[in-house]
């Protein structure tokens, strides 16, 4: 028996295999809606067999975005858009999660489409960041303002909002994005956080903020919806967050109701990652022996026997695909004739002769 075509149950969500897609942003939305793009990109996922499909990072204010061309939740018209989204995800079979962040300093970026880099001035539609401190990150916005106490309690609040937002447009899993050099990855790290207040200095004072989000999240939807977070395991730079202090975090984390730590690393500072396969699945595999919380291991996961040993060696709960998805939206199919899985309820009504 495959375990990676094994359903996962949090709380009362049950998904129907272990094969998740993790966010990938498409810039692509206009004022924060997704649209026709987001829906066959996503549902090509859930009709390829996924069981949990995530969307891209969705900011939860405006100015949350990391670039003007990404998807939001703070309005009216993007939850009803995201609701069809849903609809459909849910119709092939599939679980809908939703990634809630804010990208902090990271904000006000080109998406890189249309061949510009770095900051979006002003004038070109673009915003002033904000963040922990008022460090920028290189080559992006210089002018990000430090988040005064009032703001940082309005982020909070935001979280808060949006996760209400998401229930009511149908998702069933909620991920907090506190990874990638974000504005709650930039809050736990001592590289991009120098503040003297309680939100600066000291481990439990770092970890305050991501920690007031999820209890905001966690007491505006019902016990029974699943909370995620995402976190940047390691800085890979020494004196930056580590895996140790990843570990400690996920603990806590624990203890405000969190159902699963979506393992990555990196992206709040510039530096050289050992990039392999599987090469972040280590620090999955600490949060679930160390700190007795389920995990997901991402990066450069490609092989259905790749994907299936992370799960039966004990080293992660469920693996999340992107790239690999992108070049195959299919993959859970293809994975599940390799693994000798009866894949026949997996595959859409309107496929299923293709499938004999």
């Amino acid at each position: 028996m495959s375990l990676l075509f094994t359903p996962i149950t949090l709380r009362d969500v049950t998904v129907r295999n272990r094969v998740w897609v993790a966010p990938m942003c498409q810039y692509s939305a206009v004022d924060g809606v997704p649209n026709e793009w987001h829906l066959v990109h996503l549902g090509s996922f859930a009709r390829g067999g996924a069981g949990l499909v995530f969307t891209e990072a969705t900011a939860v204010t405006p100015e949350g975005r990391i670039s003007p061309d990404d998807t939001g939740l703070w309005n009216d018209e993007q939850q009803v858009a995201w609701k069809r989204i849903v609809e459909f995800v849910h119709a092939q079979g599939a679980t809908a999660g939703i990634q809630l962040a804010h990208a902090g300093r990271k904000a006000s970026t080109y998406s890189g489409f249309t061949g510009e880099r770095g900051g979006v001035a002003d004038a070109d539609g673009g915003w002033r960041p904000v963040g922990p401190s008022a460090e920028p990150f290189p080559g992006l916005r210089e002018d990000p303002e430090p988040l005064d106490r009032e703001a940082v309690a309005g982020v909070v609040t935001a979280f808060g909002a949006a996760a209400e937002r998401a229930v009511a447009a149908g998702f069933d899993v909620l991920e907090v994005h506190a990874a990638h050099g974000y504005l709650l990855h930039e809050f736990l790290s001592p590289l991009s956080n120098h503040r003297e207040d309680e939100y600066g200095g000291s481990f439990d004072n770092r970890v305050r903020l991501v920690l007031e989000v999820v209890r905001e999240v966690r007491s505006r939807v019902g016990d029974g919806v699943p909370v995620v977070v995402r976190v940047s395991a390691t800085d890979w730079v020494e004196g930056g967050w580590s895996d140790d202090d990843t570990v400690r975090l996920a603990g806590l984390l624990r203890h405000e109701g969190v159902d699963l730590v979506d393992t990555s690393t990196g992206g709040n500072v510039s530096t050289d990652i050992p990039v392999g396969p599987g090469y972040q699945v280590p620090f999955a595999r600490r949060i679930r022996t160390e700190a007795g919380m389920p995990s997901g291991a991402v990066g450069l996961i490609t092989e259905p026997k790749q994907a299936e040993d992370i799960l039966t060696d004990g080293s992660a709960d469920v693996v999340l695909l992107a790239r690999e998805l992108l070049r195959d939206p299919h993959w859970p199919l293809r994975a599940a004739h390799e693994l000798g899985v009866d894949d026949r309820d997996l595959w859409p009504v309107q496929y299923r002769r293709a499938a004999r």
